[in-house]
């Protein structure tokens, strides 16, 4: 497989996993049982959290041998300025998280199917980075390894970004009366995916110097948002376990995709 076609199949991987998951509302009816979901939203923490440090945390660490003693200074800023780029967008775009219900963002009157939309959009903004800065990585160390481990990482988001697409398009369907609308709104939340993987890309390519500190704020940015969403949402169920469990599961799935394609 040549490094072109691994690094198209990775930017836009996400992107169609998520449409097949939403794909799905025609064949469910109802909600998923709560156990289900947890399950379903504990595998999703378990892949961001393992992508979030053997896909990108790792490396940075690697890249930032330079600094000697001091090499945690770019991965801490990174890593921190990554949450702090989910913080404000909290603050800055109105949505509504699907499973707890809670609002977030200034006072507007849109509906909640549409809240429920840019909830899922914003998840999904710093995955499309993780993919974008990974590749950006692996162009800069140019072998088929390092586009692999890129794959791996995009693989697995695209993983958990199935059940995901299932797990929002069935309360758009609730909250709008149609299968139709909940598939497309659905689908288009994940589009944000590869339209950042291109310019997380383009930044990481033209700011290539300071990779560890790139690669350290998408990874702080995609755990950010698997503590304050996935991990909350997946313990609602009467039985924690489910969520518990699928965590590790996504975690472990997450960690074989790095140890065989990495």
């Amino acid at each position: 497989m040549s490094k072109t076609l691994i690094l198209i199949i990775g930017i836009f991987i996400t992107f169609l996993s998520t449409a097949l998951g939403s794909l799905c509302v025609y064949f469910f009816k109802g909600k998923l049982h709560p156990k289900v979901n947890s399950s379903i939203l504990g595998f999703a923490a378990g892949v961001m959290i393992a992508a979030g440090v053997f896909g990108l945390i790792i490396p940075a660490i690697e890249d930032s041998a330079s600094w000697g003693n001091w090499s945690f200074v770019p991965i801490t800023v990174g890593i921190i300025l990554g949450a702090l780029l989910l913080v404000v967008m909290d603050k800055l775009v109105p949505h509504i998280h699907k499973n707890q219900m809670m609002e977030e963002g200034p006072k507007n009157h849109l509906s909640k199917a549409k809240k429920l939309f840019l909830a899922v959009t914003i998840h999904n903004i710093p995955e499309g980075l993780a993919v974008g800065i990974a590749f950006s990585s692996a162009m800069q160390i140019g072998t088929l390894s390092a586009y692999l481990s890129a794959l791996s990482l995009a693989i697995g988001i695209a993983i958990q970004n199935f059940p995901e697409g299932i797990a929002i398009a069935l309360p758009l369907q609730e909250e709008t009366g149609s299968k139709n609308k909940a598939f497309v709104l659905g689908s288009l939340s994940a589009i944000v995916e590869p339209l950042f993987a291109v310019v997380g890309l383009l930044v990481a390519n033209l700011l290539s110097s300071i990779m560890p500190w790139m690669l350290a704020f998408a990874a702080g940015a995609m755990i950010f948002v698997t503590i304050e969403d996935l991990i909350p949402d997946a313990k609602l169920s009467s039985d924690s376990h489910f969520g518990s469990w699928g965590f590790m599961l996504g975690f472990i799935v997450m960690m074989i995709l790095e140890i065989t394609l990495g």
